[in-house]
């Protein structure tokens, strides 16, 4: 009958099923080409072309008939030849390609092979011992299974118990047996019991694995080292075949090369350094102790055979190398540096000195080794006598003898080296630090005059060095002068800077370059932090060029950056008595007074500059701007009044008005206004005080009229726009004020203060949509806008606005609007140091921007110290800002007029979280 169709023969006895082709039947044949087409046009589908996929080569159809005659040989023959030679030129390169993409491969992957070549060379000098001596390889398979002695498996891996007497007769099995005779025995006749050694070698081993873990437990030092195990088998450097090979061909041409020229140092040098990169110490130490041997007057080969050798060996090889080398001070100083004892090394560079006594570099190293110093003096007078033409040893001593026999010893050094500019300076140094040249008990006055008889003492000692130097034609470039000033002022002798500076700065240069060029190099000497050859050159360029008003106002300004008060003041009225028709330097010397607390002196210039300026509008502005300050009101009216009669012009006109405004004369104030815009009707100031004069009377509608007259007289002036926009939003009629805007960008196209009111309007009259709308619009006509980048920032999502920063700061990143936009992004997420860091940024960027002190201050406020925020106060203080939509309306507000910069930042941080 037939089986079931699951019957598997044998399957209760333990075999297992398979199938054979009597199961399944003999094959059969599938459907044929036409049997596949019909069903395929049954179904309706598209039946493949058979010639599509045709070989070109094959000849069919058309050409399925033809001869092939000689012709058709002769055509494949050229093509042939053609492919040949294509193939011919490419194979060098192709090979080469290849090649190097073999070694490539092979270097990042080499085979198993390859990694233990060298330890498979190694296996050649293994002997019969040492291979018996390799232990058997253990069964692996079941080493994660709890080993239990009584059980054992059987093929199929199933565990069974083993009976007593079989592990009994396994435990026996290892004893050796006293009474065979023909077992293994000693010469003697003793037995050796191999079990018992083995189990000493284990116990042994074991304590000493057991001793160190505990070493290291306790935190001793241990030769074990578990954490840097790894690290040190992944340092192991494994050399490929390539780089065997290299180093095999290396070391012939090497061993060609000194077998050729065994005299040729280079060589040996050479051979040895391959033989270290090849981790083989010995053969590089044989190498090149026979290099040593070849070329004994070589002091390279003795010194690199006393690198690759022990402290003790390399003794002995430089004592050596000294008999056969004396004059080789770098063998001397190799030796001395091997010895420990500071004794032991002075005796050997002494030793050097008998044979090399010419030796700048070992007297100073025997120097060096003094802890006397008056030992140290004796050595260099020793030395100067051997070498009197070494100014360092020379300048050494100088320093280590007393001031009055430092000059002797220096004079004696500008007789041995008349060429030598160190000498000179050293002298002049010297002269500068003399100790009776300033007195510490003298008075102020005292102390000046000798401070200027010392100065002028230096001045004319490195004159006369320049004198001799160009006399031995030893003279430096200009700019080499420069230099050694500036290292002087580094090294704190300042008088003898800037004497250099006047005694050589009008060297290698053309008459009528000198203003330009020596302005430079002020400049350039401030701005490297030399401000004592920055003061020597703007002496030279006073007295050079008395007349000019430029480099006394230059003067000043460094003097105020980097000096005192009273050497600005100094300047100043030097300069104002030489340029007497100088406004600046006047207006300057009276700013000056007056910020330090000298009203009456401030005044006495500014009487002193209207004799030599009847009609400067600077300084009768000036004058009056002081009486108003003093509250010397009448005083500043009647100078305002003078004014307008000898200085007519729109700033007295306008600070007139500006004035009867401050003291609540407004209808007085209309009627100057109205006279001054009479007289300079293109002076959009007038107009646009004229419009708040109006407001502050409640006059809107004549307010409106006087912004349209200003605009009209004056299209250009965007605030006047502005201002006018701005009174339409007030009144209410904010459709008004889109229409003026609107206008004002007409006449003023691509200006992105007014896109900025434009959008600031929609703000504040809720149009969130509108406003963004139009500063898309804005941002095309400006798209590098600081002003509309730092609003786009925050009108974006806070999601966003991260990713707007970065493109705010490519397009306008040099702005501290832009930059005080990112630092309140960090704000917000509470990012301190950081936010910090940015607000600095944007004072950097620009000083006079005011509203960045504003928001720093209000952020140290929350976030700072009183220490921080007293910073950020006199950072204020000192740029004095004017700048900044804000700060400008708050400085510019009738009731902070004569507020000082402190408080007017106070106003602008409470406000700026509104801006």
């Amino acid at each position: 009958m037939q089986a079931p169709a699951s019957y598997v023969a044998g399957l209760g006895r333990g075999a297992s099923g398979f199938t054979t082709r009597s199961d399944i039947g003999p094959a059969r044949e599938g459907p044929s080409a036409e049997t596949i087409q019909e069903a395929m046009a049954k179904r309706g589908e598209e039946i493949p072309d058979p010639d599509q996929f045709q070989d070109p080569e094959d000849e069919r159809n058309l050409f399925a008939g033809t001869v092939y005659e000689a012709d058709d040989e002769e055509a494949d023959r050229i093509w042939d030849a053609v492919d040949a030679r294509m193939d011919e030129r490419r194979k060098a390169y192709r090979e080469a390609a290849e090649a190097e993409a073999a070694a490539k491969e092979r270097a990042n992957n080499p085979k198993i092979q390859t990694q233990f070549a060298d330890l498979k060379r190694g296996l050649s000098v293994l002997k019969d011992e040492d291979w018996e001596a390799i232990p058997e390889a253990g069964n692996m398979t079941g080493k994660r299974r709890k080993h239990n002695p009584r059980l054992e498996e059987n093929q199929n891996g199933k565990l069974y118990a083993v009976s007593d007497s079989v592990l009994a007769g396994a435990a026996a099995s290892t004893q050796l047996m006293g009474e065979i005779d023909d077992g293994p025995a000693d010469a003697d006749g003793t037995m050796t019991d191999f079990v018992a050694m083995g189990t000493a070698r284990d116990r042994v081993l074991s304590l000493k694995l057991d001793q160190a873990s505990g070493d290291a437990a306790n935190g001793s030092s241990t030769s074990v080292d578990p954490r840097g195990y790894m690290t040190a088998l992944n340092s192991q450097v494994l050399q490929t075949d390539a780089q065997i090979g290299d180093i095999k061909q290396a070391r012939q041409l090497l061993q060609n090369l000194i077998q050729s020229n065994p005299k040729h140092a280079p060589g040996w040098i050479a051979a040895a350094s391959l033989e270290v990169h090849a981790k083989k110490m010995v053969a590089a130490r044989k190498i090149i102790a026979e290099g040593c041997e070849k070329c004994p007057r070589s002091e390279d080969v003795w010194f690199h055979a006393a690198e690759l050798n022990t402290p003790e060996n390399a003794k002995r090889i430089l004592a050596r190398a000294v008999e056969n080398v004396p004059q080789s001070v770098k063998i001397w100083l190799k030796a001395a540096s091997l010895e420990a004892d500071p004794n032991a090394k002075r005796r050997v560079l002494r030793k050097a000195l008998e044979f090399i006594p010419n030796s700048v570099r070992l007297w100073k190293e025997v120097v060096n080794l003094e802890d006397d110093p008056e030992d140290a003096r004796i050595l260099l007078t020793r030395a100067v006598e051997v070498i009197p033409t070494s100014v360092e040893l020379w300048l050494t001593l100088a320093r280590l003898e007393t001031p009055d026999k430092a000059k002797q010893v220096l004079n004696s050094a500008r007789q041995k080296i008349p060429t030598s500019h160190e000498i000179w300076i050293a002298a002049g140094r010297l002269a500068e630090q003399s100790p009776s040249a300033v007195s510490k008990d003298a008075s102020a006055e005292e102390d000046a005059a000798a401070r200027k008889k010392l100065a002028a003492q230096v001045d004319r000692l490195i004159k006369l060095a320049v004198g001799s130097l160009t006399k031995h034609q030893a003279v430096l470039t200009r700019e080499q002068w420069l230099q050694e000033a500036e290292a002087c002022e580094r090294d704190g002798s300042p008088l003898t800077a800037q004497a250099i500076v006047k005694a050589t700065i009008h060297l290698d240069i053309e008459e009528e370059d000198r203003r330009t060029v020596w302005l430079e190099d002020a400049e350039r000497a401030a701005l490297g932090g030399f401000y004592e050859v920055a003061r020597a050159v703007f002496v030279v360029l006073i007295e050079s060029f008395p007349d000019s008003p430029s480099v006394w106002r230059k003067a000043a300004e460094f003097e105020k950056a980097h000096g005192t008060p009273e050497a600005v003041q100094d300047i100043l009225a030097q300069g104002a008595e030489h340029c007497p028709h100088a406004e600046v330097l006047w207006l300057m010397a009276a700013k000056e007074k007056w910020v330090g607390g000298d009203v009456v002196g401030a005044q006495q210039i500014l009487s002193r500059a209207f004799e030599q300026n009847e009609d400067s509008e600077s300084i009768f502005l000036a004058a009056a701007k002081i009486a108003a300050e003093t509250n010397e009101v009448e005083a500043a009216q009647q100078i305002l009044q003078k004014a307008r009669g000898q200085a007519d012009t729109e700033r007295v006109w306008m600070k007139s008005a500006v004035l009867e405004r401050q003291l609540g004369k407004l209808d007085e104030a209309l009627k100057t206004l109205d006279e001054a815009i009479g007289r300079f009707p293109s002076f959009d100031k007038l107009h646009m005080i004229r419009g708040q004069v109006l407001e502050e009377k409640g006059d809107v509608a004549g307010a409106r009229k006087a912004y349209a007259q200003g605009c009209r007289a004056c299209p250009k002036s965007v605030p006047l726009w502005i201002l006018s926009a701005r009174l339409e939003e007030k009144a209410g009629v904010v459709i008004k004020a889109r229409s003026l805007l609107e206008k004002a960008r007409l006449h003023n196209p691509k200006n992105d203060v007014l896109w900025t009111e434009a959008v600031k309007i929609e703000e504040r009259a809720g149009s969130t949509q509108q406003a963004k709308a139009l500063l898309s619009r804005a941002m095309q006509e400006c798209p590098s806008s600081p002003l509309l980048w730092a609003m786009a920032i925050f009108m974006e999502n806070p999601q966003q606005r991260k990713g707007r920063s970065v493109d705010a700061l490519k397009k306008a990143g040099e702005h501290p609007a832009v930059i005080m936009a990112v630092a309140r992004l960090f704000w917000a997420e509470r990012k301190i140091e950081k936010t910090r860091q940015w607000m600095q940024n944007a004072i950097t960027a620009d000083p006079d921007w005011g509203d960045a002190y504003g928001w720093w201050l209000k952020f140290e406020k929350q976030h700072g110290e009183p220490q921080r925020i007293e910073e950020v106060r006199k950072k204020a203080d000192a740029a004095q800002p004017h700048h900044g939509p804000v700060w400008q309306a708050t400085a510019k507000d009738m009731k902070n007029i004569g507020k000082s910069t402190r408080e007017i930042l106070e106003q602008v941080a409470d406000k700026i979280e509104f801006a």
